[in-house]
């Protein structure tokens, strides 16, 4: 049972991640084989305070260039 996780942030449509399992689903099939059925998309949505990049969160403001 493969499970893919996917960490993003939040605010997607349910439309937008049924998409997203959709194609995650088929392009595991078609690379590393089995069923459909067998493809498990766990998604994790994330508040922007709550992820960093860089040692800045990404939640606050961008650093002037």
């Amino acid at each position: 049972m493969p499970m893919i996780r996917v960490e993003m942030f939040e605010g997607r449509t349910p439309e937008q991640k049924s998409a997203f399992a959709r194609a995650m689903t088929e392009a595991f099939v078609t690379t590393c084989g089995g069923t459909a059925q067998s493809v498990h998309v766990v998604f994790a949505d994330v508040a922007k305070g709550d992820w960093a990049v860089a040692g800045r969160l990404c939640s606050e403001p961008a650093e002037a260039k």
